[in-house]
């Protein structure tokens, strides 16, 4: 399926809802984790409750990465990783960007002393659940919440 939309900057979104088989080559990775038929989010320090994510560093893998950045922004470890979507954001300023999605089963969450950029890990039944004024912009993200939508459809969720 694709999908193209504006956000909320009036920039060109294109989504695409990946199979699991599919090579992920985004420069940005987006991860939908479920722990404990909960939904963990991070807590950025600056824009709020979100989605982990972060991008790529130079010579990594797009799962490499949504493994890295689960680590350090909640003490996440994985136990089961599908890629499900990609989208590209073409900015009007130039600065344009590929993001790859994955759903995630959490093994464990191990605390950590330090959560990087974030305040570390929060858990969720819903988006509903959380404080409108803890909400990450993100979170009011078409692209994520189609995201979250494909993981609802796929039994993830």
């Amino acid at each position: 399926m694709y999908v193209k939309f504006k956000d909320r900057e009036n920039d060109d979104v294109f989504l695409t809802f990946k199979n699991a088989d599919e090579d992920a080559d985004g420069n940005h990775v987006l991860i939908i984790p479920k722990y404990k038929d909960q939904l963990l989010f991070t807590n950025h320090k600056i824009r709020g409750i979100e989605f982990p994510g972060g991008k790529k560093e130079k010579g990594e893998s797009s799962e490499n990465a949504a493994v890295r950045e689960l680590l350090e922004e909640t003490g996440a470890t994985i136990k089961h990783c599908e890629y499900i979507a990609q989208y590209k954001v073409e900015r009007q300023s130039g600065l344009s960007f590929t993001k790859d999605v994955f759903m995630v089963d959490i093994e464990e969450m191990i605390q950590q002393s330090d959560y990087f950029e974030t305040e570390g890990p929060v858990l969720y039944k819903s988006l509903s659940e959380i404080p409108e004024a803890e909400k990450s912009y993100l979170l009011k993200d078409a692209a994520i919440l189609h995201c979250l939508e494909r993981v609802i459809d796929l039994g993830f969720y």
